[in-house]
């Protein structure tokens, strides 16, 4: 019986992702109306505005946060607003430039935003506002619109 060593053929660089840390980084809540707007009839307009940032903190190891402000209205009055900059630390090893963009830009918010979706919630619960159930969100995509938005 003979034994054959293997050569490993085009070996790719490993790809290492880990989460280090998930953290909020700011919180803020605002209900200028209150208590009159709790008498309107619940209405409510929302808008959903979320922005993301990466910094580099050392070797592969990079700050993500995600930024979602959410404002509800009753007519023309605010029924409330709140602003969540949700973060977290991801270490990153074995990715190229081309691949780093989109880890930080669309998959670690991704990971970032169910904790800021859950924070939002929980917020707005304790200002007494009926429940706000913000869908999921494709980071790939708002990560292309703002790729293409900044080669404008």
């Amino acid at each position: 019986m003979s034994t054959e060593t293997q050569k490993p053929e085009n070996k790719q660089p490993q790809h290492e992702f880990s989460i280090q840390r998930i953290y909020t980084k700011d919180l803020s809540y605002e209900a200028p109306n209150t208590p009159d707007i709790f008498q309107i009839e619940w209405a409510p307009q929302v808008d959903l505005n979320l922005n993301t940032d990466a910094k580099k903190l050392a070797d592969n190891v990079y700050e993500v946060v995600l930024q979602a402000t959410v404002t509800v209205k009753l007519k023309d009055k605010i029924a409330f607003l709140v602003e969540v900059k949700q973060a977290g630390i991801f270490t990153l090893n074995g990715f190229t430039e081309e691949q780093t963009g989109p880890m930080l830009g669309s998959f670690c918010p991704n990971i970032l935003f169910p904790y800021a979706r859950e924070l939002i919630s929980e917020t707005i619960s304790r200002g007494n506002f009926p429940p706000l159930y913000l869908a999921p969100i494709n980071f790939d995509a708002f990560y292309q619109e703002k790729l293409d938005q900044e080669k404008k």
